[in-house]
């Protein structure tokens, strides 16, 4: 169902299912996927491209052109993954020539007043509480979770099954399966709850814990801690994602909180 009051250019693609409320404007060179629901007041411009089953709430922007003096007028999209729920007055720009897209994954939520800049690539089921705004070209791993008025620095890395403390600025990348949080942020402890709720074993939280005693608790610089870890603690997929992000991380990880 399409309120006659939305504002709807002819040459956006838009499934038979969709529904779109009054007052909302959808632009150019947009595709809008199967039972997506749009709620009033929406503004929707060129190079968004929408997924299956999302629920867009009122006042939010989605595809507007990036805030960055960089940009000149380049084709660019933002994406919106498949199940994903964007509250009110989220916004969500468009790539640069850097990425040319932004994309945010499936299955997401997006609380009231978020930002997602320029280029930030979001993965699938990440959660950003409200008033949470990430600026250009920041990485959000599967499953990482941003409490409320977390302002995240431009070109950091936020690694999967985060938790991060509400109010927090995030200028360090944060490594998978921790939990992050003080001022400055810092290295608090691993995600345990997120991560039993999501299937992993006792076996397999204890391994990461034991990989972050290296790291956090050992006294040991990273580089050193990093080459004990691959000496003495046996593989795994948690390991070896630990390992990898921290070794391809350039702006260098948090701190521990001693």
């Amino acid at each position: 169902m399409i309120q006659p009051l939305a504002q709807i250019h002819p040459d956006a693609i838009i499934a038979s299912s969709v529904e779109i409320g009054p007052f909302v404007m959808i632009d150019k060179n947009v595709i809008i996927g199967e039972g997506t629901q749009i709620a009033s007041n929406v503004t929707i411009l060129e190079g968004t491209r929408i997924g299956k089953n999302c629920k867009i709430f009122p006042g939010a922007v989605l595809g507007a052109i990036p805030q960055d003096l960089k940009f000149k007028g380049e084709d660019t999209l933002a994406i919106i993954g498949d199940n994903t729920t964007i509250r009110e007055y989220v916004t969500v720009n468009r790539g640069t020539a850097a990425k040319g897209k932004t994309v945010v994954g499936d299955n997401c939520l997006l609380m009231a007043y978020c930002h997602v800049a320029h280029d930030c690539l979001l993965g699938n089921n990440v959660i950003m509480s409200n008033a949470t705004h990430l600026a250009g070209e920041v990485d959000v791993d599967d499953f990482a979770i941003l409490s409320g008025g977390v302002l995240v620095h431009q070109f950091t890395h936020i690694g999967s099954h985060v938790m991060v403390q509400g109010g927090s600025k995030v200028t360090k990348d944060v490594p998978p399966f921790i939990m992050a949080g003080r001022d400055p942020l810092s290295y608090a402890g691993i995600n345990s709850v997120g991560l039993r709720r999501r299937g992993y074993s006792n076996e397999q939280i204890a391994a990461i814990q034991e990989i972050y005693r290296f790291i956090y608790l050992s006294k040991m610089n990273t580089t050193h801690a990093l080459e004990c870890i691959e000496a003495e603690l046996p593989a795994s997929v948690e390991r070896e994602e630990i390992l990898n992000f921290i070794k391809n991380s350039p702006r260098g990880i948090i701190k521990g909180y001693f």
